[in-house]
């Protein structure tokens, strides 16, 4: 057995061991009102220690929800169960772990992080199983019948950041990673530019793992650059490389818009996030002054006090579990969702049929003012092509202040017409 697996192994044990002990009397969680109810276990995935874009705070914060809850009585007396898989960022580590979710009786994938839609979708839907609040970047998770998505994805995000830069920037230079996925940025970059009549944004693909990125950072400053130039990058875990190799180009000063500097930066939630700023030198980080544009409010937002709380009790000691991360966020969001479904059916036994259902039939789902409120009927549905699925279109216009990311704009803007306009 490897490593990797062992590790995954103990995780489920640690996880289902520690669910077991909360049992007491007649198999009655502390906290119920009583009767036996059956233990729901579902899954998240996410990769970790990959070359790209890793995500481990995801299923952390999935294991320390399920100690919070447990620790209170389960889920409308239900114990939850949570399992836990490494991605891998590869078809064949999606595919497995889908496939595991299958053969372990996981009633849903919740709060989960994957680029390859296609790989763990056909598993999930042969089984019935949905999949809720992926991470948003996968388009299967805007097209799939069984996925149940929390925010608009990366669509929504790169759309809603065209409107945020049309505002300042009069030329863009977008930096996107050089796959399938990537191949949509541009024009949906573009779609938010024309809400101020800009012209087209220079896009200029790049390896999506490479350890440095000088040719990309070099080009897209001088097709930039001018009186307010700006330049986005969009490479997930990558982007920090990408900005290190752009504040390093010679003869200017590049990033922070200020003073003598003639190119601003930019970036959206999960390329750009409160942890890198943190990691990059807080205030002084290259990322001072750029635009960002999140899915949810800024993260000192008191609507985030419940999570912080959660993780304060349930997961002090791990380091994983950020509070400002985006994927640990979502996957708040996520369960957040779950558990309102499991107590909308009042049930001994909880299928996966059965929450697919509910949330077909039009639950609505009250996040606290993460997001607005949550429902997946048909007429609830964006319907734009490549992201159909769609439900959450609202974004948030940030800006990094004294090494803080804080709201440029209050409250939510609406992207879902701009996201219907992209070729």
């Amino acid at each position: 057995m490897t490593g990797r697996r062992l590790t995954s192994l103990l995780a489920y044990v640690s996880t289902a061991a520690a669910g077991a002990s909360l049992l007491t009397g007649c198999g009655v969680l502390p906290g119920a009102t009583g009767g036996s109810r059956e233990p729901v276990t579902v899954m998240t995935w996410a990769p970790d220690q990959t070359r790209a874009t890793n995500m481990p705070g995801m299923p952390a914060m999935a294991q320390a929800y399920a100690r919070w809850v447990n620790a209170n009585g389960g889920i409308d007396g239900h114990e939850l169960r949570v399992l836990t898989c490494n991605e891998q960022n590869t078809n064949a580590g999606a595919s497995a772990c889908a496939r595991r979710a299958v053969r372990e009786g996981a009633v849903a994938v919740v709060g989960s992080y994957s680029q390859n839609g296609r790989a763990f979708m056909a598993p999930l839907e042969a089984a019935g199983i949905p999949y809720i609040g992926g991470y948003g970047i996968s388009e299967d998770e805007f097209t799939s019948p069984l996925s149940y998505p929390v925010n608009g994805g990366l669509a929504s995000l790169v759309a809603g950041h065209g409107m945020q830069l049309a505002a300042s920037c009069r030329t863009v230079s977008l930096v996107r990673p050089d796959t399938i996925a990537g191949d949509r940025l541009p024009d949906l970059l573009n779609s938010g530019l024309r809400k101020a009549s800009h012209r087209s944004a220079v896009d200029i693909p790049a390896v999506e793992d490479a350890a440095e990125y000088t040719q990309q950072a070099s080009r897209a400053r001088s097709r930039a650059a001018g009186e307010d130039g700006c330049v986005t990058a969009v490479l997930g875990e990558r982007t920090q490389t990408f900005f290190d190799s752009f504040r390093r180009l010679p003869e200017q000063k590049a990033g922070k818009g200020k003073g003598g500097d003639t190119v601003r930066i930019s970036s959206v939630l999960g390329s750009v996030g409160q942890p890198v700023i943190d990691r990059t030198g807080g205030a002084d980080s290259p990322f001072e002054g750029a635009y960002v544009t999140g899915w949810y409010p800024d993260a000192d937002h008191r609507a985030w006090d419940p999570m912080k709380k959660v993780i304060k009790e349930h997961a002090f000691v791990d380091n994983r579990v950020d509070p400002a991360d985006a994927g640990v966020q979502t996957t708040w969001i996520a369960y957040t969702v779950l558990r309102q479904v499991i107590e909308s059916l009042d049930s001994d036994r909880i299928s996966a049929l059965q929450i697919s259902h509910a949330l077909d039939q039009g639950v609505t789902i009250d996040t606290g003012g993460l997001t607005p409120d949550l429902r997946w009927r048909y007429d609830d549905l964006l319907g734009a092509p490549g992201f159909p699925r769609i439900v959450n279109h609202d974004v948030t216009f940030q800006v990094v202040r004294d090494g803080r990311l804080v709201a440029q704009k209050p409250g939510f803007v609406d992207v879902g017409e701009t996201v219907l306009t992209a070729p």
